[in-house]
């Protein structure tokens, strides 16, 4: 009898109609590499359908421009580089707002020929020719010069061909810290000085993804289903088998090879591009608003922004990240126990859990250092 039951119920499902999926429309802005390996990911393993979503990825490139498709409604999610657009899309009203940072890092780096005095970041600014593209040198540049004392008299226009950088031993160059290192080893044959910016102060987020902010408001469960399986491609493609994503990259962009790519993948962990700061603890996607005042405040300083004239509450929003999404995924994959995950409004943890307080107004003991009693009622999970 058990086992026709279980035979019916089987059938059943079977004959059930599939869930219908919503169709995604998620645009880059550059080629396929590996620096997008976790969305490829999260499309070949299932990850995505998993979470009810069909998407398609969309590539950008040098002469492809997605940026306006997204408030223009044409797609559907955007990945733009550093919170500078996004700054931007506020001053301009555009309505749009950041939901995740994939990349705890910028990749945005400056590369040098080894010998040359160059491995110390200081020694940088005194070179007598910056390789820098256009859109760096009226962004990131105005940082290193207000900041690191670095000169326009060195600049000249990068034209993403590393010839000249290649031919000019005294040059510096600026680059994608897990691409342009890897191009220059396979060219030139030798390992160029790679310094991040980020690990000068350079604190933006990046890979960040953007949606529409009426999308936010009107279809948040769609928002969190993409990040959350974003998040968890992201924790595959690092610690996974990543064969098919990486099939999927080279198909869309002939140009890249799996060894390119595995490279790639090394830099991205030693250099802590995706999983280090509070993503080791909250997930792949994690931000707080500190940070990114914390960079808005820099960019017045250099003198891209005016105090007060980018209203930051608008630039992102933290409702769909810091949850420890794919943390669990992680484990196995490593086979380490995942770091605890403090909730924003625990700050101490004990060994025992509190009487909750008789009304929502009445905060926590105050050995117990907590907010106001949670609006959903719920102890946290980390009180075990």
């Amino acid at each position: 009898m058990r086992a026709r039951l279980t035979l019916l119920a089987a059938a059943a499902l079977l004959a059930a109609p599939a869930i219908a999926q919503d169709k995604i429309t998620f645009a880059t802005n550059w080629k396929a590499q590996a620096a997008h390996g976790g969305f490829y990911q999260a499309v070949v393993d299932g990850t995505y359908k998993k979470f009810g979503l069909e998407v398609t990825i969309q590539p950008g490139g040098p002469q492809v421009n997605n940026r306006p498709l997204l408030p223009a409604g044409r797609i559907d999610f955007l990945m733009t580089g550093n919170l500078l657009h996004s700054f931007d899309n506020v001053k301009n009203k555009v309505p749009t707002v950041v939901v995740a940072a994939m990349f705890q890092k910028d990749p945005q780096a400056l590369m040098a020929h080894p010998g040359q005095g160059y491995e110390k970041f200081e020694a940088l600014k005194n070179a007598p020719l910056a390789l820098i593209a256009k859109d760096g040198q009226f962004s990131w540049w105005q940082w290193l010069k207000v900041t690191h004392g670095f000169k326009d008299e060195a600049l000249k226009p990068y034209n993403y061909n590393l010839g000249p950088f290649l031919a000019n031993n005294k040059s510096i160059q600026q680059g994608y810290s897990v691409a342009e290192p890897i191009y220059v080893e396979n060219q030139g044959k030798f390992k160029p000085v790679v310094h991040l910016l980020a690990d000068h102060g350079f604190s933006t987020y990046s890979t960040v993804i953007e949606a529409r902010t009426d999308t936010v408001k009107n279809k948040p469960d769609l928002v969190q289903r993409f990040v959350d399986a974003s998040a968890i491609g992201w924790v595959n493609y690092l610690y996974g088998n990543r064969k098919a994503a990486n099939a999927a990259m080279i198909q869309a962009n002939p140009e890249m090879t799996e060894a390119e790519m595995e490279a790639s993948v090394a830099l991205m962990k030693s250099q802590g591009i995706v999983d280090s700061g509070e993503a080791a603890t909250k997930g792949i996607g994690a931000m707080n608003a500190a940070r990114v005042k914390d960079f808005y405040d820099q960019m017045v300083k250099a003198g891209l922004y005016k105090a007060g004239e980018v209203d930051l509450a608008q630039v992102a929003t933290y409702q769909f990240v810091n949850k420890g999404v794919g943390q669990d995924v992680k484990a196995k994959l490593t086979g380490k126990k995942p770091k605890p995950l403090l909730l924003p409004w625990v700050t101490f943890l004990t060994t025992s859990t509190p009487s909750p307080p008789t009304s929502t107004s009445t905060p926590w003991p105050t050995w117990a250092r907590c907010g106001p009693w949670p609006a959903c009622g719920r102890a946290c999970a980390g009180w075990t």
